[in-house]
């Protein structure tokens, strides 16, 4: 199986990583591409276009600006580690053993609107760049566009090498939607997870984007690869329930205590 999970926005380049290994990007020759056209847009435009602060915008203008072709250990991190946001802070990555983030690095990918798709351990420079943001480009007016059927092409190569070739969706609608579905040839499996809140349950964001962390990092600790063996998740009272369930969706429900 292949796991998909979202990009943070917020970042973690303080705290050493743990481990030393890390590979390269795949897609750079893409990401200095889009990293050309960002720099030539001024603080109030990268405000505008992306609804920043101006506070925000000044910041990734500045990265953008020192981003570079040549990633190393000063200006880099291993993107499992440098992602900081709810999903990263389900997963805990920071904890995980070399021998655990090895087998990540196997069965995750990480999708992204500048990197298309990252690999856990790639290295990866600190950028903002939100794969709804309606930046055109020679491909189109969109990232969904400029990236086109290109993640999909790559997650059939990395499907096609896997004895299941089964893709567990954990991110969300804004990102999986740069998976081109007519394209990917492998079958997707799409996990939900609500919470009983108002008299119904109902997908809240926060606790959803910690779930999906959480799930992907069950997946690691049990190197799970058959997705039967996803129904037995039960982290922070999430339980499987079969009744809303469908073979292409899972739906994990809790109900906390008022």
């Amino acid at each position: 199986m292949l796991f998909l999970l979202s990009p943070a926005k917020s970042l973690d380049y303080d705290t050493p990583p743990q481990i030393q290994t890390y590979t390269k990007p795949l897609f750079t020759r893409q990401s200095a591409q889009l990293i050309d056209l960002l720099k030539t847009r001024t603080p109030q435009q990268i405000s505008t276009l992306m609804k920043l602060s101006d506070a925000l915008s000044g910041l990734n203008v500045a990265r953008y600006q020192t981003w570079s072709n040549r990633f190393t250990a000063k200006n880099s991190k291993q993107a499992v580690l440098a992602f900081n946001g709810d999903v990263y802070e389900g997963l805990n990555a920071k904890t995980l053993s070399g021998p655990q983030l090895d087998w990540a690095q196997r069965h995750l990918c990480i999708l992204s609107g500048l990197y298309g798709v990252l690999r856990p351990l790639d290295w990866m420079q600190p950028y903002r760049l939100e794969m709804g943001t309606p930046l055109a480009t020679d491909r189109g007016k969109n990232l969904y566009q400029f990236w086109g059927p290109q993640i999909a092409h790559y997650l059939n190569e990395r499907a096609a090498a896997d004895t299941s070739p089964v893709i567990v969706n954990l991110a969300s609608e804004e990102y999986f939607r740069s998976v081109d579905r007519k394209a990917l040839k492998a079958p997707v499996v799409n996990c939900v997870f609500e919470d009983f809140k108002g008299g119904k349950y109902k997908i809240i964001s926060f606790h959803a984007k910690r779930a999906r962390g959480l799930m992907a990092r069950y997946a690691i600790e049990k190197k799970l690869v058959a997705v039967k063996k996803l129904e037995h998740f039960e982290a922070e009272g999430y339980r499987f329930e079969p009744a809303v369930s469908r073979p292409d969706q899972l739906v994990f429900r809790r109900r906390l205590a008022d």
